[in-house]
This record gives structure tokens, sequence and C-alpha cells, in this order.
């Protein structure tokens, strides 16, 4: 068994590989020689794979997750943990926005706690106007309408111990936000704040961020169909009190309201509102016709890494006290 398994995703990996690969490395060497380096390429379209691959000639301790296509980045990381064999786990993207220095930093907060995950927030988000806006309305927004709501300013920086990554990677879930995963997983979990840095523009536009709302949301809470209901009565109400205002109208004073805007008007909002409503229904519908198809998380196109017998080598040469967590 390892002692720690450090599992990081590759995708538009190139420019930071090798500066991660050296600082994480030497990170993890501070605490123990027994650790393993799982990168998983997620499609990546540039040299990621390539420089991965030469890293790993120079260092057996990386593990290559070669993945089929693009499957994203929760997907990616989910992948990653099944494939750790550390007692400890920590998860950090690769692209230098949190530094692997933290590791070292999880660690003593792990120590000092006791508990199962040492996760990391932001005091503040990065990026300009428009990526801290989306961000905050994103968590206020999950939060409202989840039963499991989620820190603010979560990040993917985490430490975590064997049984709760095994307990995690039990979820089957295709179309999922992995940072619910995280919470409802439960186990003892404290939080670290660090300041995360920015090194890239974000890939996100409005439209994807709109998406991963809707899709993390419809994920992890049945809400907006309890919602659908509730909004179905409240239109009967105000239906029934005006069938009741015409009729009244029309037998002690014997007049109706005229006026044919006001029809379609109404027309108009109730024709919105029921397609809306059919929307959200259908969404639910379309993740459980995936989910019922059972396909996998990722496909795995090919693994690299060192045979047995010369990773039970490196293994006795680097052997060292077990309880550097603890």
């Amino acid at each position: 068994m390892m002692d720690l398994s450090i599992v990081s995703t590759l995708y538009y990996s190139a420019p930071y590989l090798e500066s991660f690969y050296q600082r994480v490395r030497d990170s993890a060497t501070r605490l123990t020689h027994n650790f393993e380096i799982i990168l998983v390429n997620d499609g990546s379209p540039d040299a990621s794979l390539e420089i991965a691959i030469h890293l790993q000639r120079e260092d057996a301790r990386i593990r290559i997750i070669d993945l089929s296509r693009n499957f994203g980045h929760h997907q990616a990381m989910m992948t990653g943990l099944m494939h750790a064999r550390g007692e400890m786990v920590f998860l950090l993207d690769s692209d230098l926005e949190e530094d692997p220095e933290l590791l070292e930093t999880f660690a003593e907060k792990f120590r000092a706690s006791g508990a199962d995950v040492v996760y990391g927030v932001q005091e503040r988000r990065k990026g300009g106007l428009f990526e801290r806006l989306s961000g905050a309305i994103f968590f206020r927004a999950f939060n409202a309408l989840s039963s499991h709501p989620l820190p603010r300013n979560l990040i993917t920086a985490r430490l975590m111990t064997r049984k709760y990554v095994d307990a995690l990677v039990r979820h089957q879930e295709r179309e999922t936000l992995i940072a619910g995963l995280w919470v409802l997983t439960g186990f003892d979990q404290v939080s670290l704040t660090v300041t995360k840095s920015s090194t890239r523009k974000s890939t996100y536009s409005l439209r994807r961020r709109v998406a991963h709302l809707v899709n993390a949301i419809t994920s992890f809470s049945s809400k907006p169909l309890v919602f659908i209901f509730y909004l179905g009565c409240f239109i009967l109400l105000l239906s029934t009190v005006a069938a009741v205002d015409l009729i009244l109208r029309k037998l002690l004073f014997g007049t109706l309201l005229a006026g044919w805007a006001s029809l379609m008007v109404s027309i108009w909002l109730l024709g919105g509102l029921t397609i809306f409503c059919l929307g959200v229904i259908g969404i639910y519908l379309s993740k459980v016709f995936i989910e019922v198809k059972q396909r996998p998380y990722t496909v795995i196109k090919q693994i690299y890494e060192v045979s047995g017998s010369e990773t039970d080598l490196q293994r006795e040469e680097f052997q060292t006290d077990r309880q550097v967590f603890r």
C-alpha cells in the first residue's frame, strides 16, 4: 500500500505540467518517499500526454491514465480516484492555480484536526467581476435548491483518507457534480482557507456556466419538481379566484370584463409556464434515461505504468515510516 497518492487531471496542461510535477514531487518527498502521482489525460488536444509520458520514463512513481476522449473534469477526477492506491489521497488541478506545496499545509491541518478530509476554500474568489459574480450566483442558487449545500468558494484541492475515497467512488451517477458528491459522502471534513491564483483565462463562457448550474441542481435536488407542483397549485388558485370574480360580476351586475389583450397575455403566460415546467421535467427524464443505460464514467484508452517487479523494487528502496500523516 502506498502512503500517498497524488491525483490530477490533464487538459491543456502542457505549459504547466513539468513545473507541476517537480513542485508536487518535492513537496511529497518531504512527507514520504512512498507515493505515486496519477495523471489522468482527459483527451487533452495539446502535448500534455507526450510530456507526461516523458516524465513517467524518468520517474516510475508516475502513472498515466489516458482516456479515449474528453469526458469532463469531474469524470476524469473520479477515474483518477478510482485508481489511487494510497492510504492518503491528495487531489488538485495541474494548472498551478492551486500551489502544489499546499500538500504540506494540508497534511499539517490533517494531523492537527484528525478529520477524514481537509478541503480548500478560497478566501476571495479569483478572476474578474464576471467570474466572481457568476461563482457567487452559482453557490447561492445551488445551496438554495439543494439539501446538501456546498461550502462557498470551494476548490479542487483536498487531502482525503483511504476510507473516504473508497466511499466516494462508490457513487455511480453518470451526470454528476463532484463537489456535491464530496459533501454527500459525509465523514469528518474540515476546511482550509487558501489563495488561488490565475494562470489562464477561464474557458467557462456564460452559456457553459448556466448549463453547469442547471446540471448541478438537477443532479442533486428534486426541489425544482416540487416547485412545479406548488406553482401549479398557485396558478389553479388564481384562476379559481378569477373565475369566481367573473361569475359574481355577471350575476350581480350583469357585466363582463372586456378586452382581448388581457386574454392573450394570460394565454402566453400560461403557455410559457407550461413549456418551462415541461422542460424541467424533460431534463430530469433525460437524466433518468442516461442513468439507466449504465454507461461507464470514462473509457480508458491506455495506462502507462511501470511493471510490478520494478515498482516493488522502488517501494523497497524508498520505504519509510507509514505514520507520516498521524
